[in-house]
């Protein structure tokens, strides 16, 4: 059974990797009327009823237009059906198999941690200029010129943002700052 299957399974993540990612409405019904023919494609080969992961093509009018009568499926419908019938097929045939959507998580959660990172970077940049820039109006001595240099010289020392404003308000602690303090500094 599972090679009768491995067809509809590879054809069904096909349409799911051209889908549109927005909430859209999909204008074109042959996508829809496609996508639940091979639902019952899926069904005869099977001997199963999947037609719960069916999707609704809805006729709906579009005021101004001569023949306003259109036929749409939700996006969001379409692909959460989809990824459902999907699942639901690995998890009846191909359990031995790689799950069909491991590598997708790891990709964004790589590219978000690349965007973090470069975010944090700017930040501490950003903190840094801003600290060179207020060093020059304070005198030597004062708790706003040693709170600078000290937050200054244990940037580095620094891994994330969360880190990074740890660092500020302890050392604002330490030297007696207010916050009101601290935000005219920084």
């Amino acid at each position: 059974m599972k090679e009768e299957v491995r067809p509809i399974y590879n054809e069904l993540q096909g349409y799911l990797s051209q889908a549109p990612n927005k909430e859209t409405q999909i204008a074109d019904s042959s996508i829809g009327e496609q996508y639940n023919k091979t639902i019952e494609e899926l069904n005869a080969i099977t001997g199963r009823n999947y037609n719960r992961f069916k999707v609704d093509v809805q006729n709906t009018n579009i005021p101004g237009v001569w023949a306003n009568r259109r036929q749409i499926v939700s996006t969001q419908s379409y692909r959460t059906n989809l990824s459902g019938l999907i699942s639901r097929l690995y998890s009846e045939y191909f359990l031995d198999e790689k799950p069909p959507f491991s590598t997708v998580p790891n990709t964004i959660i790589t590219q978000q941690q690349s965007q973090n990172q470069t975010t944090y970077i700017q930040i501490l940049l950003d903190v840094q200029s801003k600290i060179d820039e207020k060093l020059r109006e304070y005198k030597d001595g004062s708790k706003e010129k040693t709170f600078l240099e000290k937050i200054k010289s244990s940037l580095s020392g620094t891994n994330n943002i969360l880190e990074l404003i740890k660092l500020i308000l302890k050392t604002a602690v330490e030297i007696g700052l207010t916050i009101e303090q601290v935000l005219k500094l920084l």
